[in-house]
This record gives C-alpha cells, structure tokens and sequence, in this order.
C-alpha cells in the first residue's frame, strides 16, 4: 500500500512515528482513534515487530503471560501458550498492522540517522537512510515520536583477541540462523534473560557447551503451559473471562514491587528461588556457581524450568572464571585454561543508559541530546525532555519495568502524549515543552525512591544503573502510581509557545 501523503509535497506530517514495534504501533493506533491520519511510521527494517522481528533465537520467548503481554484494546483469544513464543508475537503485531490499516503509513527500509527540530519552521527535520529513502532525503513533521524501545542495541563485550577469533561469532539478538550448530564446540557469553532461553534449546544438539558466566541471575520457576481448548472457548464467546484472567496476573504481576522496598517480602520470594535452585541442581559445586550474591529483584529476575536442567547435562560446563584472551580457536580463561570453540554466541544485552551517547538528536536553539544528558539521562515520566519541544520518547528514561509487562506502560505513555497533543491543537501554539522545573522536580522524586530501592542498594550493577551507579532505567513504584501520573497531564507542567503555522 502506498504510504499516506502529507499535506503536500515537503510539508510537514502532523506526528512522525519513529519504530514499528509495540510502542509505535500503539500509536500510531492512538492517533487514528483520534481521527488523527496525517502520520508516517519509518522503520529501518523491511517488516514491522521491533523487538520480536529481531530476536529470533531458539526458545525466544516473553517472560510476562500472554493475556498481558498483548493490548487491552486488543485482546486475542487463541493464545496457545500461557508464555507467548516469538513467532506468536511477531503474528500478533502484524494481525494489529493489518487490523487497524497501519500499512499505508510505513516506510520500510527507512532508517532516521538523525533528528534536528528547525526553529525556524518549529518542525522535527528527521536525515533518511536505508533502501527505502532518497539520497539525502529529509522527513519532516510538527511532533516526533521515538518508538525505537530501549533494547535495540546489542551489546558485545570488548574481549581482547576477539578480532583474531576464526570461527563464527554473533550476539543472540542479531542469530545466524546460516550456521549448524550441530556438533559444534560451542561458547556463550552471558547468562542474562536471552541466554537462559536459548541455552537449553542448542545443548541439545552441539558437541559442547561452555556457559561463561559472570553473575548468576536469580531464576523462577517458569509456570508455562498449553491454553487448553476450554479455555480459549471461554476467552472467544465471554470476553469478561479473558479480561479476569489479564486483570488477575497483572495483579498477581504488580504484588512483585512491594519486594523492592520490602526486605521480609523479597527474602521470601529469594526463598523460592532459591527452592527451585536446590530441587533443579543437586551438585552441590555447580549449585554454589548458580547462587546470586545480591539481592533479588537488583537484577532483572528471570522465569525458566529448563535452564538449569541444560546445565546438568554432560556436554554442558559453566565457567564462572573470568575470560582474559580469545585466540583463533579458543577461549582463554584467569585459571589459566584454554576452552576450544567453535563459535561463540553472546548472550550480553543491549545499550540502555548509554544508548544515545551517539544519537544525532538536536532540539531547540542547537541544544544536543548529549548535552541536556550531560548529568544522565532524564525525561519527564520518561516521555518529555526539556529543551526538545513536540519530541515524545516511548519506553524513555526510567519508566522500565522489572516486574511487569511493557504493554501497560506503554498504553498509558501513548494516552499522555495523545493529551499533549490535544493540548498543542487547542492553543493553537507550535510548540508544546516540558518545563525544566518539571522535569526536575519529577526526577528527583525518582532518585529519592530509588535510593533505598533493591536496584541500587542490592548490591549488583545492572542495566538499569549508569557508570556512576544511578537509576536512569527502572520505574521505581507500581504501575498504579505511573497509571495516576499520567492520566491527567498537567499544564502547568508544560510550556505552550509559537504560533501554529
């Protein structure tokens, strides 16, 4: 389908929605339920999904329940796990694409390489690359919406020897599904969520494995299962069912927060964890090598029932010695040893707090991203940034989650800007900014919570943390007090100027 025109040729789109993953579909489908059609979606890739377009490891799959980790507006009956796959997911968004007539407004193989807002124009000038854009060519539009997520960027240590490796080598997020595993002598870098999920699936088939682990997660038991037949009657012919079933897990899901500022309540959900270490693992030596040092909950905590058993298995060793070299053909580890490998996967996250430290994004009067952040990332409520007018980040600065599914978040992040928006039109203004002292206030209350929160006084370094230890990615309360923050945007909050054109 053609892409929906602007107003004119070189005129500026009312929104340019940058992603087309769970965030800029959202709204994209905000603003068409608005009667709001005058928007482009540019993604770099040449088909929508974002995070479940480009992870497609072996085992990927989401750590929230299906019946949550989908759009309350959009429910879908026929969810044939109680932990949806990827390929599942990846269904789910272009059923959303199809369903609420997104195609005709996104260029695929459109990659924005930079952003500079015009103050002479008071429109976002958005530089193209990608088989989808002209040399050269600039996007325009009056409101800028980033939906690139905060885990696009995979993270590769830098190892030394790592360029001189001979065999094959690629981060979980970028899968070469071209290369066998089968028989190989397998590496994989990092124990975090991805790896956790893959692992299990490839020991079963390479010759061996060595997991080199830095530190160990804290695991639960994963309660996954079919959706039985019942079930999914129910969910089609009674919808009031299904909305029980999302309502009770989010509730179930949202209990987790009172742990991160409850000492009695995370030691009790670490007692399980640490149950499910006890009855997976009997060897007492590896036991001690899966046993977290900090706190539950200072890390992201990871849900699996299949993990541990792959540890057990007789091809598979973990290393918790840290790597000093990489040669042509092996790893080399602080004990001196040198693991012969074929391939090497990394399982090492992504970018979060240092994602932009590149990012061409200029705001007003030439004011660069990486100068407002000069102290550490910040928005307001994670979507608004001072000095950066009609810019809108989705899943921005410190409105992660640890304990709950991003859809929520997401949702209520759409309806704010959509209240932006609204109030933009209504005065007649070109500019809508968040007020510094607004920003301010809003992050030193979060610093305030976070202070004695499990993610900063816990004892780990994770990705919610910067290099100087400070939260600049966890929510730090329940998703109730980010619901109430943001329902009802504040004016006073906000500074309206300009004169719309």
């Amino acid at each position: 389908m053609a892409v929906t025109p602007a107003a004119g040729p070189g005129e500026a789109y009312k929104v340019v929605i940058v992603g087309t993953g769970f965030s800029g579909l959202a709204m994209a489908i905000g603003l068409k339920k608005t009667g709001t059609h005058d928007f482009v979606m540019l993604e770099k890739a040449d088909e929508v999904g974002g995070t479940w377009r480009e992870n497609t490891y072996p085992g990927c799959a989401c750590d929230i329940m299906s019946l949550l980790y989908s759009y309350s507006f959009e429910p879908k009956a026929d969810w044939s796990r109680m932990f949806p796959r990827q390929d599942e997911l990846l269904a789910y968004i272009k059923h959303c694409v199809e369903k609420y007539d997104l195609a005709q407004h996104i260029r695929f193989g459109t990659e924005v390489t930079g952003a500079e807002y015009d103050d002479d124009t008071d429109t976002w000038r958005l530089s193209l690359e990608g088989p989808g854009a002209e040399a050269g060519e600039i996007v325009r539009g009056r409101a800028l919406a980033a939906g690139m997520g905060p885990l696009h960027q995979p993270s590769v240590p830098d190892l030394p020897g790592l360029a001189s490796f001979e065999g094959t080598t690629f981060h979980s997020a970028e899968w070469d599904h071209s290369y066998d595993l089968t028989g190989k002598r397998v590496a994989v870098i990092g124990t975090g969520a991805s790896a956790i999920q893959f692992v299990p699936q490839i020991a079963k088939r390479v010759r061996s494995l060595t997991v080199f682990q830095r530190t160990p997660p804290w695991i639960m038991p994963k309660p996954d299962r079919r959706v039985t037949g019942v079930e999914r009657a129910l969910f089609r012919r009674v919808p009031g069912v299904q909305r029980g079933y999302r309502n009770g897990i989010y509730l179930l899901q949202e209990s987790f927060v009172l742990g991160f500022t409850n000492p009695k309540l995370i030691k009790a959900a670490g007692n399980l964890a640490a149950w499910h270490l006890r009855r997976q693992v009997p060897d007492p030596e590896l036991r001690r090598k899966l046993t977290p040092g900090y706190t539950m909950g200072c890390k992201r905590t990871l849900v699996s029932s299949d993990y541990y058993p792959a540890l057990m298995r007789p091809n598979v060793e973990l290393t918790t010695e840290g790597i000093t070299e990489i040669r042509e053909h092996s790893i080399v580890t602080r004990d001196g040893r040198e693991h012969e490998v074929d391939a090497i996967i990394f399982g090492t996250g992504f970018h979060v707090t240092d994602a932009m430290e590149n990012a061409h994004i200029v705001g007003r009067n030439g004011l660069k991203i990486q100068d407002a952040w000069r102290d550490g990332i910040e928005a307001h409520l994670g979507v608004t940034v001072a000095g950066f007018p009609n810019l809108f980040l989705l899943l921005g600065p410190n409105s992660g989650l640890g304990h709950n599914s991003m859809i929520f978040i997401i949702e209520a992040q759409v309806r704010y800007v959509l209240q932006c928006l609204r109030m933009l039109d209504a005065s007649r203004a070109a500019r809508i900014s968040v007020r510094p002292s607004a920003q301010d206030r809003f992050n030193e209350w979060v610093q305030r919570k976070s202070a004695g929160a499990v993610w900063v006084a816990g004892g780990c370094s994770s990705w919610y943390l910067d290099k100087n230890g400070v939260n600049r990615a966890a929510w730090p309360a329940s998703t109730i007090d980010y619901w109430l923050r943001t329902r009802k945007l504040s004016p006073a909050e906000f500074q309206l100027d300009g004169q719309a054109r």
